[in-house]
């Protein structure tokens, strides 16, 4: 009832509520209120429940989702969609903020190939072979390229949430890339783990478990929201986009 889809002629919101067709929505979606339940193909339990995609401008999945998956393990792992800046920033700051939990860690995933193109590698054309920078050891597009990851490490950190940054292995990535990758994070004050589920399956993530794991008993004693809701909505948006964006200001 509270969903807004339109604005009369003086500004103000219309909601479902007003035009009476709250009920009948409800009717309609009530089936699907509860989350898929799936699994792995190696049998760990998995709910679908409003993937990021499912709602676009906030890239998460759902708090009932994640209020079933914390009844029924130890660790709950959710998706944030869209990067630490438009992705992470909304979860703080709009889901953590609505359902009253937050998260212990936080995983940053990133490729070696993805953070050569970062660090300004040829353009990739779908459908066409890949340059050989990506295919081939090199160092100075990596280190470039890590000035993006260490930027998402920062945005994790200005939370107060322990970063871990997980190492996509494909098998073109060279040992001193991945070396490099990891020195450079460690440095940024994150943890680091290679992660070959590709090959191995959960085996080849055993690294990147134990890495959240360990991150995870650190807590979220230091959890902290970028603004306070009753800040002005300028205020709010001049923040997120000093804070997350690197903006100097917003006219």
């Amino acid at each position: 009832g509270k969903i807004t889809v339109a604005y009369n002629k003086n500004g103000d919101p219309i909601t479902t509520e007003d035009l009476g067709v709250a009920g009948a929505m409800t009717a309609i979606m009530v089936k699907s209120l509860n989350p898929n339940l799936m699994q792995t193909i190696e049998g760990q339990p998995c709910m679908v429940h409003a993937g990021p995609f499912a709602n676009i401008a906030v890239g998460q999945s759902s708090i009932i989702g994640d209020l079933i998956g914390l009844k029924l393990s130890e660790y709950h792992v959710t998706e944030s969609g869209f990067g630490a800046d438009i992705g992470f920033e909304k979860f703080c700051d709009v889901k953590c903020r609505i359902s009253g939990l937050v998260p212990d860690c936080a995983v940053i995933v990133c490729t070696i190939r993805a953070l050569k193109m970062h660090g300004g590698g040829p353009k990739v054309v779908p459908g066409r072979p890949l340059d050989p920078a990506y295919t081939q050891e090199n160092l100075e597009l990596v280190e470039k390229g890590c000035e993006n990851l260490i930027a998402h490490i920062e945005i994790v950190k200005k939370f107060g949430v322990s970063p871990v940054v997980c190492i996509n292995h494909f098998h073109t990535d060279t040992d001193a890339e991945v070396k490099l990758v990891r020195r450079l994070a460690e440095q940024a004050g994150a943890r680091v783990a290679v992660s070959q589920h590709w090959l191995k399956g959960g085996e080849g993530a055993l690294e990147l478990a134990e890495a959240v794991m360990d991150a995870c008993k650190e807590g979220s004693n230091n959890f902290r929201f970028l603004y306070e809701s009753d800040m002005p909505l300028r205020e709010k948006v001049e923040i997120i986009a000093k804070e997350i964006y690197g903006a100097d200001g917003v006219t």
